[in-house]
């Protein structure tokens, strides 16, 4: 086959063959198709789309790249929660501890950051010493120890999908709901899981910034899980502004543990517990939602939770005396404050203005081999609906990039706008999304 002519049947709008799309994902995987003509594909395809055909085949053919994961021999219902990526969105570091707490063994196999969003790898890797580059071997030796693991794609796990996920930061060709779906799923379907909680964000900091984009992309994981057999459950939640008030990998890591002691900011609670209940109704372990969210709730309350992510840390090599002891760890060299211009109430706050500047500030990456600064990032010291006084500090931002500074500060000011009238309040979980259709959420 001509790579040339597969880019451009794509490119005018046709639909490609299995055995076409076979040609390019695997000919990437064995370097015979190069990095060039590849982004030349992304954007071919970020422009036309693929088909529910293709989009199926496209994400058997990333699943298929690598390895598919047997966790038969481990008792339980194995079920996993995938994030489409938002500003501030640190829900897995406390969810899955809980979710193993409460009896569901959870197999995680994470990214990292994309875009202007976190990734759970690099939240992660800025805990000292914690090891995400497990084998498959380890893998299934750490969840039969603990009932939950935390890694990132070995080469064995849908290298396909491993290249290209980077290739898509670095190449403006993330938001794309077919790219999306199978980069999602190839990962989710490896890792050995018989179910899956999704997250699927909309509005200002998400990758799908419309409500009916979004709802797009959950039916299509939907529909793929379930045609493979796994019980799949989507919700739509609000990412318009930044989840907690923590924006930058060591930042998000220490909410992270307020969150497992019951003290993390209301909003990562309540999409903690829902997210967290489901998964649990999914793992038999609860009856409905409601019993789900109140034994996730009994698992932080007692300490269960937090000894689970304790365990975990310790068992992948992490150091957890930076958890017991935050003030422990390295300083940023600038710590730059932004105050409110005038009283009034806090009417928004752009989440994707904050997730660039944390990018800026050496939080994330803009080239595939860029090193991440895990102690950058920004702190909120309000949210949209507070009121303020003029000079009151409104955001924190810490940086060693000298170069940073100056327009970092006028980028992170003008991320929030201020009214004299209160905003409505928006709801953070907005729909749910299963094999039956959307409907709106509410418990």
């Amino acid at each position: 086959m001509n790579v040339v002519e597969i880019i451009r049947k794509k490119r005018n709008g046709a639909v490609l063959e299995s055995a076409e799309l076979k040609f390019i994902i695997d000919g990437y995987v064995r370097g015979t198709v190069p990095e060039y003509q590849v982004s030349a594909f992304l954007m071919a395809t970020y422009f036309q789309g693929m088909t529910k055909e293709e989009t199926s085949e496209f994400t058997r053919l990333m699943l298929h790249s690598g390895d598919v994961i047997d966790l038969s021999t481990i008792h339980g219902v194995k079920v996993d929660k995938h994030s489409t990526g938002g500003v501030g969105d640190k829900i897995s570091l406390p969810l899955a501890p809980i979710v193993a707490a409460c009896g569901v063994p959870v197999p995680m196999i994470s990214g990292r950051g994309l875009g202007h969003t976190g990734g759970t790898l690099d939240k992660l890797e800025s805990i000292p010493g914690f090891k995400t580059n497990l084998t498959i071997n380890e893998y299934r030796r750490v969840i039969a120890e603990l009932g939950l693991v935390m890694i990132g794609q070995t080469k064995e796990i849908a290298p396909a999908d491993k290249k290209m996920y980077a290739l898509r930061d670095v190449t403006a060709t993330v938001e794309c709901i077919p790219l999306i779906a199978g980069s999602i799923m190839s990962k989710k379907l490896a890792e050995g899981i018989d179910a899956l909680v999704l997250d699927v964000k909309t509005g200002r900091g998400a990758f799908m910034q419309t409500y009916e984009q979004s709802v797009e992309l959950a039916q299509a994981l939907v529909e793929i899980g379930t045609s493979f057999g796994k019980q799949t459950v989507g919700f739509i939640t609000d990412m318009n502004q930044p989840l907690g008030k923590a924006i930058g990998n060591w930042f998000e890591v220490v909410e992270s543990m307020e969150c497992l002691r019951g003290n993390g900011p209301a909003d990562v609670m309540e999409l903690t517990y829902v997210l967290g209940g489901m998964m649990v109704v999914l793992g038999k372990k609860a009856a409905n939602l409601e019993e789900g969210i109140q034994r996730c709730r009994e698992v932080v309350e007692n300490g269960f939770a937090e000894k689970k992510f304790f365990a975990l840390v310790e068992r992948q090599g992490g150091k957890i005396s930076y958890l017991h002891h935050p003030d422990r760890y390295p300083i940023s060299k600038h710590r730059v404050t932004i105050t409110a211009p005038r009283d009034g109430y806090i009417s928004s706050i752009d989440s994707l203005e904050l997730g660039l500047s944390v990018i800026s500030l050496g939080g994330g990456r803009t080239k595939v081999d860029d090193v991440i600064d895990p102690k950058a990032g920004i702190l909120l010291k309000n949210k949209a609906g507070d009121h303020v006084k003029a000079g009151d500090v409104v955001a924190e931002c810490f940086t060693d990039n000298d170069a940073a500074v100056e327009a970092v500060i006028h980028r992170v000011a003008n991320a929030f706008t201020f009214a004299s009238v209160q905003p409505k309040s928006v709801p953070l979980v907005i729909s749910i999304v299963d094999k039956d259709g959307v409907r709106p959420f509410s418990l």
